[in-house]
């Protein structure tokens, strides 16, 4: 059998870790990119490069300060023990928010170019028919960026379960518990098993050739309904 019971196990929590991670993500980054879009704030530009920031910074730097910060002497860290939660690193809890972090600017940043592409006029238009900013917001703003909420999804989704460095500094790769796909991987190069890492890497090219594709479509549908 070219999939064996511990990695289908790391398939099914990779598809967990990347859902509730993309859920976590459409509810904090779409209030974030409408301000973004709309502010004229001096903090846009430190609040923008915060977001950006797991862009361009090594996913073992940031791990790593989530893992520090999630530890014993760590804000986090201590705030969960306070709590009576316990240390949330190495556990699927902590993998959740490690990877909200790595992913974020990945939905912030579609939203916001389609919260900025949409101009003021519309939100102008129901703000003149009484409509409150609220309901402005959810049955004006939101649905003419539709497509950027789809890329968003799609983006953090694919990301997530892309992830490696941050994953494998905050939950190790204990199976069962926080072996995703990608630190299976790993683990099979490290013990010479290669047929187990093709098929699984197989399967991941496989689904970020489906991902790319579906970003294709997604760009030339908006591009046809533009005027």
């Amino acid at each position: 059998m070219p999939l064996g019971p511990e990695a289908l196990q790391a398939v099914w929590l990779t598809l967990q870790l990347a859902t509730l991670t993309t859920l976590v993500l459409l509810l904090i980054a779409t209030p974030l990119a409408w301000w973004l879009s709309q502010t004229q704030s001096w903090w846009k530009g430190p609040v923008g490069a915060f977001v950006t920031l797991p862009l361009v910074l090594p996913p073992s730097v940031l791990g790593f300060y989530l893992l520090v910060a999630m530890g014993p002497a760590g804000p986090l860290g201590q705030f969960t023990q306070a709590m009576g939660w316990g240390l949330l690193s190495f556990t699927f809890t902590g993998l959740v928010i490690g990877s909200v972090v790595f992913s974020m600017p990945f939905a912030v940043q579609p939203l916001q170019h389609a919260f900025e592409s949409m101009g003021r006029r519309p939100m102008e238009v129901a703000a003149t028919l009484r409509a409150s900013p609220v309901d402005a917001f959810f049955t004006v703003a939101l649905p003419q960026a539709h497509t950027g909420l789809l890329t968003a999804a799609i983006l953090s989704f694919a990301h997530t379960v892309g992830e490696f460095g941050v994953v494998l500094m905050i939950g190790g790769n204990i199976p069962g518990k926080t072996q995703v796909v990608s630190t299976q991987i790993y683990g099979h190069v490290e013990a010479m098993e290669y047929a187990q890492a093709h098929w699984l890497a197989g399967g991941m090219m496989l689904f970020s050739f489906v991902v790319l594709l579906c970003l294709a479509l997604l760009k030339n549908r908006g591009s046809r309904v533009l005027p």
